[in-house]
């Protein structure tokens, strides 16, 4: 029996135990940095697998590892998230969340069984393979400063240090049985952006009494947008948004303060750092030509998320061996952001999509109330990353 068959013989043995493991995680989510049952649970199935761990890291994170032939040779990481997202579901399945408010709306659930699966595998497959895997349980993607960057502070890509890492992400854009892959920048930074105008408040109907804090804050919503259509590098795609306005006046009064919050998104880092000083500038030029002050507040978010060049090719052929050529599509850059980013920054990574949907239940977006994958989707998630996984430990 070649490598391939084993590996579909043992995801399906697996199937059923992940798919359990996939709807505990659904019905139990827990928020970013609380991920404590989450954390617990693994801990309860490493136990019983025999699979050495350490656990604790950035609180909640845990880390395996299983070694094959030669575990120096080269070393492979993979990671999952497990958070999940303040969303009340509104699906009515038997294991919908149990949670009130609090929902697996991103497929964090699936990232988690399916890496418990492959870890499964690869530790029953660790004669088929030299090197050693390394197994991240990552707490916090969807919350800055985000789980990845703290793990990476408090050693986790030390001891060993992966040579390459991989992780996967759900996407009900593309059809059951299919992976996404994208060579390069995949992924924007991300920046959150908050405003506050500060003037003389006071009543509506004698502007020449007051600072117009309201006006104010509207023009430089309106400024704002020179920075991504006029101010940005044509082929440096750029969004910036603001999404919250504060004003706490009435049809009557103007308000002392009126507060701004929105996002910042790009593909370069170093037009990033230009961008935040364009928007400081903006947001204090306008202030001051009209005698408020403005308080510029830029939180730096996730860095671009790059895809190495050679190793997400490699890793692009080899789950064309596995799934087929027709299995396997190209993607287009994304406007959203992923904690994956730190460790794509730190060592050859690369980051691919997960096809979950197989019809109009499935087809949901992310962050949906409603979203929810064909969990046959497990069955491609363990078994490419396995394949993968193994054919660039012995490449």
């Amino acid at each position: 029996m070649d490598l391939k068959e084993r590996i579909i013989k043992l995801v399906h043995n697996n199937f059923d135990q992940i798919v359990e493991i996939r709807r505990h995680l659904h019905e139990n989510p827990e928020l970013s940095f609380q991920e404590y049952e989450t954390s617990k649970y693994i801990i309860s199935l490493l136990n019983k697998w025999n699979i050495k761990y350490h656990s604790g890291i950035a609180n909640t994170g845990i880390e395996c590892i299983v070694e094959g032939k030669n575990p120096e040779k080269k070393v492979i990481a993979l990671r999952a998230d497990m958070d999940a997202l303040p969303i009340e579901e509104q699906n009515n399945f038997i294991y919908k969340s149990k949670n009130k408010g609090v929902m697996h709306a991103c497929g964090h659930d699936v990232h988690t069984a399916s890496l418990l699966g492959t870890l499964q595998i690869l530790n029953q497959l660790k004669d088929s393979f030299e090197g050693t895997v390394k197994f991240i349980f990552q707490p916090a993607e969807e919350k800055l400063p985000g789980g990845a960057k703290q793990m990476i502070e408090e050693g986790i890509l030390e001891n060993p240090k992966p040579d390459f890492i991989l992780g996967q992400h759900v996407y009900p854009e593309l059809t059951v049985g299919k992976v996404g892959f994208r060579k390069g920048i995949y992924m924007a930074s991300t920046d959150e952006i908050y405003i506050t105008v500060k003037g003389k408040g006071g009543h509506a109907a004698m502007p020449e009494k007051i600072t117009n804090t309201v006006l104010i804050a509207s023009q430089i919503i309106v400024a704002l947008q020179q920075i991504p259509k006029e101010l940005a590098p044509k082929d440096i795609p750029t969004v910036l948004s603001i999404g919250k306005v504060t004003a706490n006046g009435a049809t009557n009064v103007i308000p002392n303060e009126v507060y701004l919050e929105g996002t910042f998104r790009t593909f370069n880092e170093e037009w990033r750092k230009v961008a935040h000083d364009h928007i400081k500038e903006i947001g204090e030029t306008i202030a001051k030509r009209q005698k408020a002050t403005v308080d510029v507040n830029i939180k730096n978010g996730y860095p671009v998320l790059h895809n190495n060049e050679n190793e997400t090719e490699k890793t692009i052929q080899f789950a064309k061996e596995f799934l087929g050529d027709d299995q396997v599509a190209e993607l287009d850059i994304r406007m959203t952001a992923e904690d994956f980013a730190y460790f794509s920054q730190k060592v050859p990574a690369c980051f691919y999509r997960l096809g979950t949907s197989s019809n109009e239940e499935t087809k949901f977006p992310l962050h949906s109330p409603k979203f929810n994958v064909d969990e046959n989707a497990l069955k491609t998630g363990m078994g490419t990353m396995v394949y993968v996984t193994i054919k660039h430990l012995n490449t």
